[in-house]
């Protein structure tokens, strides 16, 4: 059957052709580089290359580079290396890079090693996505990836369901010569039901105007900028309607109007609903809800920059100032007030925390201010997070809380002012929170507005995706990375990694035989036994998340109650796991100088650095490593050189040997300087057990209880984590609603 193309069809497909067959001719001049995450095998976005001469090339998405430089073709060519949080073998001058060759048609394979905890994905908006991937007439996985919407940058996502679709929303968008500040909004299709697999990419759908450019989605509140706050997806006998905070922010950068708006599908346009007087000229917190069942009721949880907020999830609460709820420590109705705040205290003087109307919130920076007036003890906060790396805290804005299948624990994602991003998680929404570790670092660059994709997690929540603006922003960096300056990143985390084994609350429980009995969190739930918490005196890392760093500790019941024991018991479940009493040392982590023995002229000094993971060791350098009973067996490439060594007496010795087979050697290596160590010991604290005269034992971080009848053993049974709080705030009705209908 013949077909019947009209005219300007037939012109457009005509052009496609020219330009693909154009395209795949001109691909033949590119040396085609790519970089590689040494683990995963998978492309490094954002990944600079510099020459000599100061030329810069930033790999796309897919972690390619179309190079093409006349000058450099066919020469050999040095190019350093930078990228925020991987690292990449040293050359013989302990300079991070590569000598390449380029030549028209040829390709390179660049290994890194990933020093985040989290794996850095692709770049989700702006313009050449995966640029250098098309140069180089590859396949990439989006249709629009070179111009989507118009989009040059985007900042700050909100995303949520409504109507089987995932509505994706941005505060000011910038064109090529456009600029959008009355927020942008796309849809996509979720995973598994015709969207991308989010390790691959989103493929987004623009609300655009006549121009092709994306359109104003908050087409209101007059000359102001305006910008979504958080999103809520209602359902009445009306259907399903999606409602916006919004706040409208002036020409000087004061916050002005807020209120509600409401999707209207067919002008694909928020629309006002309710303006809300008492939240005129609050500041802008972005935040990402989520749905939870407590009491009998559906609630929205807000926890963000501004502490723990809740509304019940209908359109009268939503929309009525009165009926959002703090977890807070002021008493019900105060506003905060620094030193003259009214607190909630018992008669015994007992500071108290709950969900509280028409009273304000607690953020961070508020505790502090009352525990610097003196109003509380440092004890006595709620925001208690600490780096697992020596226990100190650390200051973050909490930006997005979920719970999570695979943890069994409400996950945190947070971040800090310098481009940092965190992992906690706590047995309820309201915590306890305490132990993180850094999952993602920039350098000297922000990523803020950080927030997980509930919705894309896999495998039962093992993998969980998160996303920020990448931008100079507040960083004072004057050095923009080219394209992916102010727009959103995606990054991916696996919470099996053994780097995310965190200690959490280990409960002591009220019996009604006044026994001693510990649980953590697992047999709390299981047994519904969250009302006879009477306190909680340290931490310990739960049973899922054992590894070679650690022991188990048992629970053993006898006459005179509840025995610990880190001594094995077949058959028998730990209750937590522990480090050992004497943590060993680590004589691995760190930086080593390297150098051949003897002295030879012709070869130079160079700096390697090595990671002690459980019983295997890390590093860009390591090919090979392993350590066990004090025994490292190593093999490292630098350059084109492979080395091979062992651990005596503090230092590393071994052969070297070139790959073209023409030269060999010894080598010694000197460990110039230690890391923290990865196993936790500098933040942990010795576990004693104590017995009365009625035999009836107690355990306790505390080496000098001052009860008499209480005699402590010599040794330690292990080591744990301290409490660094003094108060229990737990949220335990509260249980996640379902994410998809």
């Amino acid at each position: 059957m013949t077909r019947n193309i009209n005219f300007p069809v037939a012109v457009c497909i005509a052009f496609a052709l020219i330009t693909h067959r154009g395209l795949s001719q001109d691909a033949g001049r590119y040396f085609a580089i790519t970089v590689v995450d040494k683990e995963t095998r998978r492309g490094v976005p954002l990944v600079e290359l510099k020459t000599t001469g100061g030329r810069r090339f930033y790999t796309d998405s897919q972690g390619r580079i179309a190079f093409y430089e006349p000058a450099l073709m066919n020469q050999k060519t040095a190019f350093s290396f930078f990228s925020h949080g991987y690292e990449c073998p040293p050359d013989l001058l302990g300079q991070s890079g590569f000598f390449l060759t380029p030549t028209p048609g040829g390709s390179s394979l660049l290994n890194i090693t990933r020093v985040n905890i989290a794996e850095r994905l692709y770049r989700i908006t702006g313009q050449d996505i995966y640029g250098e991937s098309a140069k180089l007439g590859l396949p990439v996985p989006i249709r629009h990836q070179n111009l989507n919407g118009k989009v040059m940058g985007q900042d700050t996502f909100i995303e949520t369901l409504y109507k089987g679709k995932l509505y994706w929303f941005w505060g000011d968008t910038i064109g090529p010569a456009e600029f959008n500040g009355k927020a942008s909004g796309a849809t996509s299709e979720l995973p598994g039901k015709g969207g991308l697999d989010p390790g691959v990419g989103v493929e987004l759908d623009y609300f655009v105007d006549s121009s092709g450019f994306c359109k104003p989605i908050c087409p209101f509140g007059g000359p102001t900028l305006v910008w979504i706050q958080w999103l809520a997806t209602l359902k009445d006998n009306n259907g399903e309607h999606l409602y916006a905070f919004y706040r409208c922010i002036n020409r000087d950068g004061k916050p002005g109007e807020a209120g509600f708006a409401v999707f209207n599908d067919s002008a694909q346009a928020f629309e006002q609903v309710k303006i809300i007087n008492e939240w005129y000229g609050q500041d802008h917190r972005s935040g990402h809800p989520v749905l939870v069942n407590a009491g009998g009721h559906s609630y929205f949880y807000i926890i963000n920059y501004d502490g723990l907020e809740r509304v019940e999830a209908d359109y009268r609460h939503l929309t009525d100032p009165s009926q959002y709820e703090h977890f807070t420590c002021y008493a019900t109705g105060a506003k905060y007030d620094t030193a003259r705040t009214n607190l909630d205290r018992t008669r015994e003087g007992d500071i108290i925390y709950g969900w509280k109307s028409n009273t304000d919130a607690l953020n961070h920076r508020r505790q502090d201010e009352l525990i610097r007036a003196g109003r509380i003890t440092a004890r006595e906060g709620l925001w208690q997070l600490r780096d697992i790396e020596g226990g100190t805290p650390v200051p973050v804005d909490p930006s997005s809380v979920f719970w999570n299948n695979f943890r069994k624990r409400w996950i945190m994602i947070a971040y800090e002012f310098t481009g940092g991003v965190w992992f906690f998680e706590g047995d309820t929404p309201t915590g306890p929170w305490a132990y993180g570790r850094k999952i993602v670092s920039h350098e000297h660059y922000d990523f803020y507005n950080v927030g997980q994709h509930p919705l894309f997690d896999q495998e039962k929540g093992r993998l969980i995706y998160f996303e920020g603006t990448y931008t100079t922003g507040f960083s004072g960096n004057t050095c923009e990375t080219p394209l992916y300056n102010y727009n959103q990143i995606m990054y991916r985390l696996a919470l099996d990694d053994t780097l995310l084994a965190l200690p959490a609350p280990v409960y002591h429980l009220k019996s009604r035989r006044d026994e001693e009995e510990y649980q953590m969190r697992e047999g709390v739930d299981s047994s519904d036994l969250w009302e006879s918490i009477d306190k909680i005196p340290f931490y310990a890392i739960p049973p899922e998340r054992k590894n070679d760093d650690f022991i188990p500790v048992f629970s053993k019941a006898t006459e005179n109650g509840t025995v610990l024991e880190t001594k094995s018991r077949a058959h028998i479940k730990p209750i937590f796991y522990a480090l050992p009493a004497e943590v060993p040392p680590d004589p691995v982590s760190g930086t080593w100088l390297c150098k051949p023995t003897p002295e030879d002229d012709s070869q130079s000094n160079v700096r390697v650095v090595l990671r002690k993971n459980g019983g295997q060791i890390e590093g860009p350098c390591v090919k090979q490593g392993t350590y066990k009973d004090g025994q490292l067996d190593l093999v490292l490439q630098v350059a084109d050189y492979i080395l091979t060594g062992t651990l005596k007496d503090g230092n590393l010795t071994g052969d070297y040997r070139k790959l073209d087979g023409k030269e060999s050697g010894k080598w010694v290596g000197e460990r110039i300087n230690k890391t923290h160590d990865a196993n936790y010991a500098s933040s942990s604290v010795p576990l004693y057990e104590y017995r009365d005269s009625a035999g009836r034992y107690l355990y306790s971080v505390d080496s000098t209880l001052t009860d008499r009848a209480m005699k402590r053993t010599p040794q330690p049974l292990c080591r744990v984590w301290p409490n660094p709080s003094s108060v229990i705030a737990l949220d335990y009705k509260t249980r996640p609603a379902r994410l998809l209908p």
